[in-house]
């Protein structure tokens, strides 16, 4: 008879939470209940001490239904505010929207002639620009390859003497100095053909020469014009 009791009890407690889960879900895809609202956004990016006003500006303009919200559409739009690499939001289970940024960050500077652009390693040109070059960047311009990491860092050995670096027939580098120097990079190890020019430099004075062009496309030999 216990055994009965405790059964039926144990059964009719099983339906009682069965309708409340389900009353719940159902108030909260109606977008009625404290769970369907959003209490809270939170923000994280990779790149501390950051200005966040764009990326909450982005968020502020969120439906107050989470379950309005579309992620993809949500995602599109933090990657349209300069700068956004990637986004991820996570819809919690307590109505809160989760937001995690990843930042494109910039290496150098790409020129259209007339603005300075921020530009990534991976050469993605930034919609954030300025009239005012920073003098310690290296600047491109043109077409660019995928990676320009090591070209940059390459480069960065003879800061002070580069106007602009230029991606040449998608294959190589052009090199050309504040003096007007054209330097013709090999295909092959530009950064080796850098580091010689360098040590040209120092020793001879080379890029400070009334000369138009060095050409290094050749690893036997050196033509200078």
């Amino acid at each position: 008879m216990k055994r009965s009791i405790w059964f039926w009890l144990s059964f009719i407690f099983a339906i009682i939470l069965a309708i409340y889960f389900s009353s719940r879900i159902i108030m909260t895809g109606m977008g009625h209940g404290s769970a369907s609202k959003i209490h809270s956004i939170s923000i994280s990016t990779d790149t501390p001490d950051m200005d966040m006003s764009a990326l909450r500006a982005t968020a502020g303009n969120l439906v107050r239904n989470t379950y309005d919200v579309n992620l993809t559409e949500l995602n599109e739009r933090f990657l349209m505010v300069p700068g956004v690499k990637k986004s991820a939001v996570r819809r919690l289970p307590n109505g809160n929207l989760s937001i995690k940024i990843e930042m494109h960050h910039p290496v150098a500077l790409w020129s259209d002639g007339q603005y300075y652009y921020p530009l990534s390693v991976d050469g993605t040109i930034v919609q954030h620009p300025s009239d005012q070059r920073d003098a310690t960047s290296v600047v491109f311009v043109g077409k660019l390859p995928n990676d320009i990491g090591e070209i940059t860092n390459a480069v960065n050995q003879l800061s002070g003497h580069i106007n602009y670096m230029e991606w040449i027939e998608n294959r190589r580098w052009n090199l050309i100095t504040t003096g007007g120097i054209t330097v013709m990079l090999p295909e092959t190890n530009p950064i080796s053909a850098i580091s010689s020019l360098l040590a040209l430099h120092t020793n001879h004075n080379l890029l400070n020469k009334n000369i138009t062009t060095i050409d290094m496309r050749d690893d036997a030999r050196i033509l200078v014009k």
